[in-house]
């Protein structure tokens, strides 16, 4: 049910945020409340009053007309609407001859119409009324043969000053419970987004110090369980490093000595081949202990990539006389992240587009809370299907990319890792110079 259509298009309007969602629990229901108390009021209490209201006007306004209408001394007509006034609070005046004048009404006006149906049932006479013809008062002309009485009737009469005081309360304190509400809210999402922060933060790879856990149990059982889980990997991975230096330090000392052997034997065929095998173990221990460092130690620092990219730029061309290298982003893009670990993430791509082309261009661009580094060649590229599998460890492609140029399948996995250290990825797409790109996207 939750997937039908029709909430899945009702999902596009919900707030996406916990406390806008929240805020949204507590709102809806209380205007739902304020709706239902206001149709409750409205049709049950003021519309109740104010018909019983207009009904007891209406009955004064026809009997005083019909007294006025049957009485034939003037001394009575006035001594009416003297009593009138003194006892019914309307003030009363005949106009003889006055024509038949009555209005059209269209705008809706709901204590008006009220009146006017309560007049229809008590009057046998046409009328006309003027809503507010002065200040706080209503006139009300009853047409006669004989001439016109025109009614003016206090509107305390028919209206009921209830309607305000109900309109105030229930906004007043609609308003101060909301406000209560949102401060509470507010100091419960707190922690959550703190929490937020520090897992952003150690998925970036960033120093995170231990912070006070704050707000619901449930909120601070999962900062703690953050916490933990943060030292257990910070562990792991000291544990890996220095497992592997170990190894890597122990298999140094055979590979030296079998060095000086060879330097002390005559160069034969056979001895540059031995040479050339133990210079291709140690580029692989420096590889393997690279991939298990990771860069681990080194702290998080806002750079200028710029400055990052021209580096590594510069190094390639050191490195690679037969390939061209363009260089092409702005300054003044600063981001932070560990840095001799991101240039080593940079360098392998560049590394390979240069090993296996003859022209490279590192670009840079920013986007919405992200910035992509693409790094295109003019090479043979990797097909599709096998641009995930090269990034496993220790893999060598044996067509597009040739192991005898050298590597031992780490390049690409070390920069993937790197990157996913910072919070973001490394991917291979299809080069606009007809061979490969590797696309490096970051958080910022």
């Amino acid at each position: 049910m939750a997937n039908s259509p029709f909430f899945i298009r009702l999902k596009r309007f919900l707030p996406r945020s916990l406390f806008g969602r929240t805020l949204l629990i507590i709102v809806l229901p209380t205007l739902i409340t304020l709706a239902a108390a206001t149709y409750v009021f409205f049709d049950r209490h003021w519309y109740t009053v104010t018909n019983r209201m207009c009904y007891a006007l209406a009955g004064d306004i026809a009997t005083i007309v019909e007294l006025m209408h049957d009485s034939t001394n003037a001394d009575s007509k006035e001594a009416i609407a003297d009593l009138a006034l003194a006892k019914m609070d309307l003030t009363v005046t005949f106009v003889p001859g006055m024509q038949i004048k009555v209005r059209q009404h269209h705008r809706l006006y709901p204590l008006r119409d009220i009146l006017n149906e309560a007049l229809n049932d008590r009057l046998r006479y046409p009328f006309d009324i003027q809503m507010h013809s002065a200040p706080e008062m209503v006139m009300v002309r009853v047409f006669t043969p004989e001439g016109a009485y025109i009614i003016m009737s206090p509107e305390r009469r028919i209206y009921t000053p209830t309607t305000e005081v109900f309109i105030i309360w229930m906004t007043g304190s609609s308003i101060f419970l909301s406000a209560i509400a949102l401060l509470f809210m507010r100091n419960q999402i707190r922690p959550i987004r703190r929490l937020a922060d520090a897992a952003e933060a150690i998925g970036k790879g960033r120093s995170v110090p231990w912070f006070k856990a704050e707000g619901a149990s449930e909120v601070r059982q999962a900062a703690a369980a953050l916490m933990v889980m943060r030292d257990r990997l910070r562990r792991q991975i000291t544990q890996r490093t220095a497992m592997l230096a170990g190894v890597s330090h122990d298999l140094r000392t055979p590979l030296t000595r079998m060095k000086l052997q060879l330097a002390l034997m005559r160069e034969t065929p056979e001895v540059k081949e031995l040479s050339a095998d133990i210079a291709e173990m140690e580029s692989m221990l420096e590889a393997y202990l690279a991939f298990a460092r990771g860069e681990e130690a080194e702290d998080a620092v806002e750079i200028d990539l710029y400055d990052l990219l021209n580096e590594v730029v510069a190094a390639a061309r050191r490195q690679s006389q037969n390939a061209s290298i363009d260089l092409s982003a702005p300054k003044g893009s600063m981001v932070t992240l560990r840095r001799n670990a991101m240039k080593r993430c940079l360098a392998n791509l560049v590394g390979n587009a240069v090993r296996y082309s003859k022209r490279a261009e590192v670009s840079l661009s920013i986007r919405d809370h992200a910035v992509d580094i693409m790094v295109d060649d003019n090479g043979p590229g990797i097909d599709a299907s096998q641009r995930e599998d090269v990034f496993r460890p220790f893999l060598r492609l044996d067509e597009s990319r040739n192991p005898a140029t050298g590597g031992v399948g780490l390049g690409l996995t070390i920069a993937r890792d790197i990157a996913r250290f910072h919070g973001g990825d490394v991917v291979l797409e299809d080069s606009p110079l007809g061979g490969l790109r590797a696309r490096v996207w970051l958080p910022v």
